[in-house]
């Protein structure tokens, strides 16, 4: 046993139970976020329960949400009669209502023992809507230009709704966007002009005809607008409540419709693939716990590949000066030191430093010199996705300069002299040989920095980051890329679900959803780095030999 132990054999079978074990925890975490996450988008069955509290008996319609076992001592702390119950503890169910505006809340929960009757809601239907969440109720008819038509008419209604509120959308985010840019750049050349002296009166003759054609061009576009909203209002969807109520819910505010207790399973799967591509491709709506994350994906991946182009070259910059060219000195030592400390530094730290010298400083001087006519207001002097990514290439540098490092240390020095006697100079040198065999330890610190900075919210909650962002930092005006923008991010985005939601019960699915995409964005951004690194590898493997 004791020779069996000197061998090693005993540390190499711990080591591969610890790896076995770590790879089961995450891969068991990842199933269970992409389980709790993706289940969220499936139709689930809509239940009528007849529920008797003190008493009263009253119908409800609704999902069941969650369920979960509590004991009698609990019930009677919080002053509920189980002296009619006998086993020692009682099942408390969550059910999801829906009809917010009518209820004041999505659920409602109840205890086993006061549901008297359950059963499935036939012919239920499940309204998505633009406000207020989802409506249960048995559709009744179509109103439409003030004629009452059956149901065989919703597909047609519903298809309707859909095409006009795109065009709506369209008319408000290119042309009444489109004439906004033009007015505003109308103002700035014109106070711009005032504060140099040359604003002739010929100067603001022009201006104003041009201020004048645009506000007619957008005068057309809101009467547009008017009437696309009037046609949208003129049909309406007709239901009928849990507790027998004729409600009129607007097409404008439909969205979906659908009956979950008479699909078959091919049309659950379609329509769970439809809600996921909705997820994916959508804004969010009603404080972020409806609709999708589109713009928070946008953010992140385009935030990320910003960060990476300015943290590479500067990293490998000072990793090449570091090794190629500063002396094996103490002052060289003392860099070295610092950079290694500098990976240790909360990331907090940095968005305190991205705020005062990136925004504030840096930030505010460019305002002052080339965009003094939009201050007081501030064009760079506030947080934006720039500073956001800046301030990320500074957290994640001391990754990319000692991978970088390495990799060059790695590279015998046989080669470079071999080059450099074969008349290259030190720059053709490094450019051509050496750069070429370390690309795979550089696009490894890319890596390990991209995996570090995606999932980052607490720096980027001083710097650029917001719940809603109302456009993209990319549209179709000049400069195109717009970084002095606000930006939307998963990972904050996880985190004002989960904390900050007024609608906590039906915000924590999407917390799922979103924790499980965020993983699933880093994680393609690693392997879109690792294949770019083992195709380097490969290409350059003949340096080596």
């Amino acid at each position: 046993m004791i020779k069996w132990f000197k061998s090693g054999s005993p540390w190499i079978w711990v080591t591969a139970g610890a790896v076995s074990i770590s790879l089961v925890a995450v891969l068991g975490l990842l199933l269970l976020i992409g389980y709790k996450g993706l289940s969220y988008f499936w139709p689930s069955p809509v239940y009528q329960f007849d529920i008797d509290v003190a008493g009263k008996t009253q119908t409800v319609i609704g999902e069941l949400y969650d369920s979960k076992a509590i004991p009698l001592q609990q019930l009677r702390e919080a002053g509920v009669d189980v002296s009619q119950l006998s086993e020692p503890v009682e099942m408390r169910y969550l059910i999801k209502t829906g009809n917010r505006e009518r209820s004041g809340s999505d659920f409602i929960t109840v205890l086993n023992s006061q549901i008297k009757q359950q059963k499935i809601a036939d012919n239920i239907a499940v309204v998505d809507r633009e406000t207020n969440g989802k409506f249960y109720g048995y559709p009744m008819a179509i109103i439409a230009d003030g004629v009452r038509n059956n149901m065989d008419f919703l597909p047609e209604a519903l298809a309707e709704a859909s095409s006009v509120r795109k065009e709506l959308k369209t008319l408000q985010s290119v042309e009444v966007a489109d004439a906004n840019w033009h007015l505003e750049k109308l103002r700035l050349e014109k106070r711009q002009l005032a504060l140099k002296g040359k604003l002739t009166p010929e100067e603001k003759s022009r201006i104003e005809r041009d201020e004048l054609n645009y506000n007619t061009i957008y005068k057309n576009i809101e009467n547009r607008l008017f009437a696309l909203q009037a046609q949208l209002d003129s049909a309406s969807l007709l239901l009928r409540d849990s507790q027998g109520k004729t409600i009129t819910v607007p097409m404008s505010q439909v969205l979906d419709i659908w009956y979950p207790n008479n699909l078959t399973f091919v049309e659950k799967f379609q329509h769970w693939g439809s809600e996921v591509y909705k997820f994916l491709t959508e804004a969010p709506r009603e404080a972020n716990t409806e609709g999708g994350v589109f713009p928070a994906i946008f953010g992140t991946v385009f935030m990320v590949l910003l960060m990476s182009v300015m943290v590479t070259p500067l990293g490998v910059l000072a990793a090449i000066y570091l090794h190629e060219y500063a002396g094996n000195n103490s002052f060289t030592k003392l860099i070295r030191v610092a950079v290694i400390n500098l990976a240790g530094v909360p990331s907090i730290v940095y968005g305190v430093f991205g705020l005062g010298f990136f925004v504030y400083m840096v930030g505010g001087t460019i305002d002052d010199v080339f965009f003094s006519a939009q201050l007081p207001t501030p064009t760079f002097g506030t947080p934006g996705i720039l500073w956001s990514a800046l301030t990320l290439a500074i957290m994640t540098l001391p990754v990319v300069i000692v991978s970088t490092e390495e990799g060059l240390s790695r590279i015998p020095s046989s080669i470079r002299n071999g080059s450099l006697a074969l008349g290259a100079t030190q720059a053709e040198t490094l450019w051509r040989i050496v750069l070429p065999m370390a690309s795979p330890a550089i696009m490894t610190g890319l890596i390990l920095a991209v995996a570090r900075a995606a999932g980052e919210v607490a720096p980027l909650m001083l710097v650029g980051v917001v719940k809603m962002a109302p456009t993209l930092p990319v549209d179709a005006h000049f400069p195109f890329v717009h970084l002095d923008r606000k930006f939307m991010h998963l990972g904050y985005h996880i985190y004002d679900v989960a904390f900050q939601s007024p609608n906590v019960e039906a915000a924590r699915p999407l917390v799922y959803a979103t924790s499980f995409l965020l993983v699933t964005v880093i994680v393609s951004l690693n392997l879109t780095a690792i294949g770019i690194r083992n195709h380097l590898r490969e290409k350059f493997r003949a340096l080596e030999q």
